[in-house]
């Protein structure tokens, strides 16, 4: 991989009511993914979209798909995000009482499997299945919702994420996701992230691929 980060607007922060547009823009510009943020409601005091809006969008995106399901028993709708035509699906650590059974059911499916960990959620947790999975979503917000202040404790969880996969020899890459701009890329690229979603701070930009391309440049 080269030295630049790689870069997941998310969906959750686009104008709903001229997706097409957000999503061809995003697909002009050094965007890498388009990140999907399915919240239910229970897991998470809010509720975003679902599999129709979430199949509308994969036909418009030329971007692969990082697909967070910010819900209970992900594991029922592997299927339904495969479908999709899904590169990542990404599950919380704090909703799979099985999670080693979920990580391989999504890489049976043809999927790369993501471990997402809530804020107050230790990194040493993944220690037995780090090996498994091909990325980790550190939170650097309490999901649920856009535009909230990032923590910056997550700098910290990224260094210790980083020590851990270089002792267990695994690939996985590290995202993180809450509170990313240019001021918190920087930071986050210097820690060690390999992948930045990135909502407000792309969406609400006057020009959304310029915003892309700086925050791919944070990493030097």
């Amino acid at each position: 991989m080269d030295n630049k980060l790689l870069i997941a607007p998310s969906m959750l922060s686009a104008n709903f009511g001229n997706m097409k547009a957000d999503i061809e823009c995003i697909n002009r510009s050094e965007a890498d993914w388009l990140h999907l943020d399915v919240m239910d409601g229970v897991f998470v005091p809010n509720i975003s979209f679902g599999f129709p809006v979430m199949k509308y969008m994969a036909q418009i995106s030329e971007k692969p798909l990082d697909v967070h399901l910010m819900i209970v028993q992900p594991e029922k709708f592997i299927r339904e995000v495969k479908d999709l035509g899904a590169m990542m699906m990404n599950v919380h650590y704090e909703a799979c009482t099985h999670l080693h059974r979920v990580v391989q059911q999504i890489k049976d499916a043809g999927m790369k499997a993501g471990v997402t960990l809530n804020p107050a959620t230790p990194v040493s947790l993944l220690a037995d299945i780090i090996g498994e999975v091909d990325m980790v979503l550190l939170m650097s917000v309490n999901p649920g919702f856009g535009g909230q202040k990032f923590i910056p404790h997550t700098l910290n969880k990224i260094k210790e994420l980083r020590q851990l996969i270089e002792q267990t020899g695994s690939s996985a890459l590290i995202e993180v996701d809450g509170g990313v701009n240019l001021e918190t890329g920087k930071l986050l690229a210097e820690a060690g992230a390999d992948v930045l979603v990135a909502g407000n701070a792309i969406f609400k930009a006057p020009d959304m691929a310029d915003m892309i391309h700086q925050l791919k440049c944070l990493k030097k």
